[in-house]
């Protein structure tokens, strides 16, 4: 056999690697099945299920109010806005109007989970594509943020603030000042983020041109958020449905054309920008009033079929839900944005080298728990 001809089966050769279930990369307890030629990735199937809770079904043998407390562990990472789905289609479905002073309330706190979401994200990519320094500048910067959710919510990851009717009890005496300090100390923070990451050379030559997922790919597979975003699709829920006090607003849903790797890091970087605006137009104007409405001890939504949407920070989460007039759900199916997201993985890193497959995967920010469910 001449050297030639051996190496040419060589290069042939597929190679069936596991990233993960436990990987540090994955971000969670995750299995990708990679298809290998040589570095260059041939195909990725991803294996769910490894964390598996049963939540669905478990809401469909709770009532509406423990339900709240089920949704927090599923995009743990937005928790606020999980638990405000379920209490916005409580009310709609009830047609409960809520006070103002709530609607100004859900909206401050989905914002700041959502700075706190892309915080996170932020520190993990980097540290995945070797910036270490990145891990310790998001932490530092999300801290305060837990400390203001500690202090109104007494949680911090898990909030379960909310309630069908309004929050669970009002805002801590501290929480405007503690607010506008925060976003005051973070616009001079975020710059940093550029400096170190996102005009760095060799993170601009590791995900600029690659992981590309068309506006065509993006629609066809349903991908939404940051991540649909900057392909160019237009999905934002707070722009084409406001919920909460979004119709009070004025902020921009950020658009990219490119779709690649490093536009999807952008979009979440300038959504930043855009939560901080959003909380200053209404953290020095919530309303006086209540902080919820009285509601029945045991609620049983009419018989019929409801569905509503929230902006999370990786997409649309939805949340189908069936009612035959008893205390709890006949059918509660929700819409994951990250189960959806990852579904236009393989098709973003076919051809790519194994190791763009760790930055285009981050770039999804994906959070396993609401995967699996």
């Amino acid at each position: 056999m001449t050297e030639t001809t051996e190496n040419y089966q060589l290069d042939q050769e597929e190679y069936i690697i596991n990233m993960g279930p436990q990987h540090p990369s994955t971000h969670g307890v995750l299995r990708f099945e990679v298809s290998l030629k040589g570095e260059m990735v041939r195909n990725i199937r991803p294996h769910c299920g490894y964390i598996h809770r049963g939540i669905e079904k478990m809401c469909e043998k709770n009532t509406y109010q423990q339900i709240i407390h089920l949704t927090d562990r599923l995009d743990y990472l937005s928790a606020h806005s999980n638990n405000e789905l379920v209490c916005l289609t409580v009310e709609e479905a009830l047609e409960i109007e809520v006070p103002e002073r709530v609607k100004y309330i859900r909206t401050i706190m989905a914002e700041l989970n959502r700075i706190a979401s892309h915080q996170l994200w932020w520190c993990s990519m980097g540290m995945d594509m070797g910036g270490l320094t990145c891990f310790f500048y998001g932490l530092r910067d999300r801290e305060p943020i837990l400390d203001i959710f500690e202090e109104t919510c007494g949680g911090r990851l898990l909030l379960s603030y909310n309630c069908p009717g309004g929050v669970m009890y009002d805002l801590h005496p501290n929480f405007q000042k503690r607010v506008k300090d925060y976003i005051k100390y973070f616009r001079k923070k975020l710059p940093e983020y550029d400096a170190l990451l996102s005009g760095n050379i060799i993170f601009l030559e590791r995900t600029k041109g690659l992981g590309v997922l068309t506006l065509e790919d993006a629609i066809s597979f349903g991908v939404t958020g940051p991540t649909g975003r900057a392909s160019g699709f237009s999905c934002d829920i707070r722009k084409t449905q406001p919920y909460s006090a979004y119709s009070k607003v004025d902020f921009k849903e950020i658009l990219y054309t490119e779709g690649d790797t490093f536009h999807r890091y952008k979009a979440r970087i300038d959504e930043m920008w855009e939560s901080m605006n959003i909380i200053e137009q209404l953290i020095d104007n919530i309303p006086e009033g209540d902080y919820a409405v009285k509601m029945k001890p045991i609620i049983k939504l009419p018989a019929g079929e409801y569905y509503k949407s929230v902006e999370t920070a990786r997409g649309e989460l939805g949340l189908y839900l069936i009612s035959d007039g008893n205390k709890s759900p006949y059918r509660f199916k929700l819409r994951s944005p990250n189960f959806i997201n990852l579904g236009a993985l393989a098709s973003m890193v076919k051809d790519t080298k194994i190791a763009d497959l760790v930055a285009i995967s981050a770039s999804l920010d994906l959070v396993i728990p609401d995967i699996d469910r």
